[in-house]
Order: C-alpha cells, then sequence, then structure tokens
C-alpha cells in the first residue's frame, strides 16, 4: 500500500478514541471500594483498597511509562520515538484493555450483560496488558509506522486477553508476575510480528540501528528504574500476606543474581574482555521475568538466587549467539532483543514453574498451598454438590507446561497474523527506518523549531539561537 496521506493516523486515532469514549460512556462504572479485613495484626482479604495497592501500582505504574520507554532509547536516530510512542501505546492500550478484558472475562464466566466495573486491580491489569504490548514493540522498533502500532495493539490485546483468560479460568496455574501470560506472550508475539513484516530493507544492516554513548546512557536510566521496581511488578496482585512477602524478597535476590552473572559472562563472549553495555541494559533485568511465575513459591533465597543466575546466564548467552542467529538464519530481526530479556528468561520461568508445582505439598505450604493453586483443593460431597477431587501436585505441573504450550501457540499465531495484516498498511520506507525526522519535528544542526512551527538558526558551537 502507498503511503497514506499525513492525517490519517491523527484521523484514525480520533475516531477509535471516539469509539473508546463512546464504549466507557455506554458500558464502564465505578467497582464498589473494599478494604481488607484487619484483625489485629492480620489481615485477609485484598479488597482493591488503595493505601495497600496504590504505593506498588505506581510503582508499575513508572516501569510501563519510564523505564520501558527509556529502556528503548539506546537508538541514536530514534530516541523521540521510544519513548514517545511508548508513552502513546501505554495510554491507548490500557484503555482498549480494560474494555477487552472486562468482556472476556465475562465470556469465561457466562455473563451476558456488557456493563463493567472498575477499581485500581483494573488500572494494574491493564497497566499488564500495556506492557505485553510495549514488549512487542521493543521488537519492531524503528521498523513500523505510528499506524501500525495502532493496528499491532488493537489486536495483540484480543490475543492476550483470551490467552489470560484461558490460562486463569481454565487451566487455573499460577504465574503472579505475568512470565509466561505478559513476558513469553509480548516476546513470542513480537518474534512473529517481526518475522512477517520482514523484508529487504529491514534484514539489511543499517547504519542508523546503531547506538551512541549518550543514547546507551539514556537506555540505562529505563534499567536502573525497571529493576529497582521488580519486586512490585511481580507481587503487586497478591494483597498482604505471606505470598506477597516471598514475592518481593525472591525477586529482590533473583535480580541480584542476574547482575552479578551478566558482568561475569558478558567480559567472556567479548574477543577483547569488554563488558557490552547490551548485556547490561538488558540481561540484568531477566531475574525479574525468570523468577516471575514462582515469586510468591517457597524457594528460599538461594534458590531465587539460582534462578536470577541461570537468567542472566541464559539472556546474556542469548544476545552474543542467539540473536545473531535468528537474524541470520530465520530472518528474525528483534531490535530490541526482547527474545532475551522477556522471552528465554519466561521459559525459564515456566520449566522452575513445573518444578516448584511437582514438589509442592500442603506440610510445606499450609493454606497457602490452596489460595495458590485452588483447583489442588479437595470438597466432599453435600446435599447440593458432588464431591471435589483436587488434582494432584503432578497433574498440576503438567497444567503449568499447558499453559506454556497455550501461550506460545496463540501468541506466535496471532502476532504472524496481525504482522501480515500490518505489513499492508502504511509500512515505512527504507530511509525511514530507525529515524525520528520523519514523524517527529526533530532540530537539526543549524536550526531549531521555535514555539510557532517556525525554524531559527542556531550557532553550531555553541547551541545557542542566533538573533535575526
Amino acid at each position: 500500500m502507498p503511503n497514506l496521506p499525513r492525517a490519517t493516523f491523527s484521523v484514525v486515532l480520533l475516531i477509535f478514541q471516539i469509539i473508546l469514549l463512546i464504549l466507557f460512556a455506554s458500558f464502564g462504572d465505578y467497582a464498589p471500594y473494599k478494604d481488607p479485613v484487619v484483625s489485629g495484626t492480620s489481615v485477609s482479604g485484598s479488597g482493591n483498597s488503595l493505601p495497600y495497592f496504590y504505593p506498588m501500582f505506581q510503582d508499575v505504574h513508572v516501569m510501563i511509562f519510564l523505564g520501558f520507554g527509556f529502556l528503548m532509547t539506546f537508538l541514536k536516530k530514534y530516541g523521540y520515538g521510544s519513548v514517545g510512542y511508548n508513552l502513546f501505546i501505554a495510554a491507548l492500550i490500557l484503555q482498549w484493555a480494560t474494555l477487552i478484558n472486562a468482556w472476556m472475562g465475562h465470556a469465561f464466566d457466562g455473563v451476558a450483560s456488557g456493563k463493567f466495573t472498575v477499581d485500581i486491580k483494573t488500572l494494574i491489569t491493564s497497566d499488564f496488558a500495556a506492557a505485553a504490548v510495549l514488549i512487542t514493540f521493543g521488537a519492531v522498533l524503528g521498523k513500523v509506522s505510528r499506524l501500525q502500532l495502532i493496528v499491532i495493539g488493537v489486536f495483540e490485546i484480543v490475543f492476550y486477553a483470551l490467552n489470560e483468560k484461558i490460562l486463569s479460568h481454565k487451566l487455573h496455574i499460577t504465574d503472579v508476575g505475568g512470565s509466561m501470560v505478559i513476558h513469553a506472550f509480548g516476546a513470542y508475539f513480537g518474534l512473529a510480528v517481526t518475522r512477517a513484516i520482514s523484508n529487504e530493507d529491514t534484514e539489511e544492516e543499517n547504519e542508523k540501528e546503531g547506538s551512541s554513548y549518550n543514547s546507551d546512557l539514556f537506555a540505562m536510566i529505563g534499567t536502573i528504574f525497571l529493576w529497582l521496581f521488580w519486586p512490585s511488578f511481580n507481587g503487586i496482585l497478591l494483597g498482604p500476606g505471606t505470598q506477597q512477602n516471598r514475592a518481593v524478597i525472591n525477586t529482590y535476590f533473583s535480580l541480584s543474581g542476574a547482575v552479578i552473572f551478566t558482568f561475569i559472562v558478558s567480559p567472556l563472549v567479548d574477543k577483547k574482555g569488554r563488558i557490552s553495555m547490551v548485556h547490561v541494559q538488558n540481561a540484568t533485568l531477566a531475574g525479574g521475568v525468570a523468577v516471575g511465575t514462582v515469586a510468591d513459591l517457597i524457594l528460599k533465597p538461594y534458590g531465587a538466587l539460582a534462578i536470577g543466575i541461570s537468567a542472566g546466564l541464559v539472556s546474556t548467552l542469548g544476545y552474543a549467539y542467539l540473536t545473531p542467529l535468528l537474524n541470520r538464519r530465520f530472518k528474525i530481526h528483534d531490535t530490541c532483543g526482547v527474545h532475551n530479556l522477556h522471552g528465554v528468561p519466561a521459559l525459564v520461568a515456566a520449566i522452575a514453574g513445573v518444578i516448584a508445582s511437582a514438589l509442592a505439598k500442603e506440610k510445606n505450604y499450609g493454606s497457602d498451598l490452596y489460595s495458590i493453586w485452588p483447583s489442588r483443593q479437595s470438597f466432599p460431597a453435600t446435599n447440593t454438590t458432588a464431591a471435589v477431587v483436587g488434582r494432584t501436585a503432578g497433574a498440576q505441573a503438567g497444567y503449568q507446561m499447558l499453559a506454556l504450550i497455550v501461550t506460545l501457540i496463540l501468541a506466535i499465531v496471532g502476532g504472524a497474523f496481525t504482522g501480515l495484516v500490518v505489513k499492508l498498511i502504511d509500512p515505512p520506507q527504507k530511509e525511514q527506518l530507525f529515524d525520528d525526522t520523519t514523524f517527529w519535528d526533530v532540530p537539526t544542526e543549524d536550526r531549531l523549531p521555535d514555539y510557532y512551527g517556525e525554524t531559527i538558526p542556531i550557532n553550531k558551537e555553541t547551541g545557542d539561537a542566533i538573533a535575526s
């Protein structure tokens, strides 16, 4: 399809926003506010209390809008697109995800009404959905137009919500940090999209795809914020209690292990023994992904460290060897290396979930066992209901593995389909790849835009405006 008129993006976005506004007005309302029950020093239930959820919600919010955005600013000529489109995509998707998550939940629960309510937990799950789309954005960074980004996000959330409801409503698995639901899905959806849109222009080496000293420093801002707040990401939906306590502690140590092993392995895979900033920006975060599925389980600190170490190892090796292989042999060009930060560590998390589920016993977990895996609990027969036989530990482990398989199938099929669709919609030209100048008002070396859209000359040496 030839380049569309300049106003097409604004018109499409305006229409979509109006549709969202109408849908919210027609079907949305506030959920009743409910605090947890406090009795002495114990707390039961999580309700939707702001005092309990808002601090961690803000942590997650910072990760979505600041962490992800700045992490992708490593491209030397695509900084505006990285952080700017990140803000745009997240703001759009959190609205769309609120609707689709609610309606998909109704479909699985057999609820006919289109009405839905929102509370602080809704904001959290909508941010999680936006995270999956932003992971996908990393795989196609610099290679798609802003109109294509809208289409990718709209399609992905439908597949995302379908997968999440299958895992939670049908398979009844544990994945508190969303390693499968968010990270694996977003990564493999993105890889499928980038493979579908692959062409000669994206396959060729592009000088503009590189980083600079300053752009790498900006990307490290995103890394640090993500690293600091990841315990909140993995523990936020658990509410107050022992599970959340373990989730924060386990994530803390897993992240630490990933950092140390990244610094061990990075100089070993470099011919001159240097540390790669790409590894430090990304593989140091892999521990947060790899522990996500089992974050609230009894791992002991050494177990969390072991998971983080494994994640740092496989992620760093992935950037050194797997990314070039996928690009060269399979034409899968992954701009940000989301496969190594989100995809492969999510596989580690899924395997950890299978092992932990198989080993989980009531004598270790007590009543927590059935809050983590409700399907394992048995119920005797009553006058109105038949007896329910809970799953065995081995059966639960099998469902954990099935959840990974379902996630990969839906992500890859959904991503390939979406990629084939967006390939037909306003694709960028070769000279527009990894470059802000076509779609952003970027200051040039000798002229700077003023407040009125005109340009004023500047001194190349000092950067100061030259008086007319």
